[in-house]
């Protein structure tokens, strides 16, 4: 399975699969080119309707983690290579703590609450062990 998802969480199931895809690309796992699963035959696998699993993709796109390639599906994009370049650099304390400052002005802006700021966390650490 590419993705697992806990009904029990407190965090969105779409966010529990995004999370989890990107987790997968930053450490590789999903290297560039790999073609994800369709979006109905993954949300059929998860149990969770197939807009659940088309809005995990779609924030993926709209990050540059991966890219809709016509009939060839979605496929982990090279631009992947650039977040895991990013996301070795975060051993640096500077850079996590920068980008720690940053996520949480993203989500005061757009109102999101410290605990489901921290849950949101939490999901993509969790999905990340899953991953391994």
């Amino acid at each position: 399975m590419i993705v697992e998802v806990d009904p029990s969480s407190s965090v969105p199931p779409y966010e529990q699969v995004r999370a989890g895809i990107a987790g997968r690309i930053d450490d590789g796992s999903l290297p560039v080119g790999t073609r994800l699963p369709p979006v109905r035959t993954l949300a059929t696998d998860l149990g969770l309707a197939a807009n659940t699993v088309a809005r995990a993709y779609r924030e993926l796109e709209e990050a540059g983690l991966v890219e809709t390639a016509g009939r060839r599906g979605t496929l982990v994009a090279a631009s992947g290579d650039a977040v895991r370049r990013r996301a070795a650099a975060a051993t640096d304390s500077a850079y996590a703590a920068a980008a720690a400052a940053a996520y949480a002005e993203s989500v005061a802006a757009l109102g999101v609450g410290d605990d489901e700021a921290v849950a949101l966390v939490r999901a993509a650490v969790h999905a990340r062990r899953l991953a391994h």
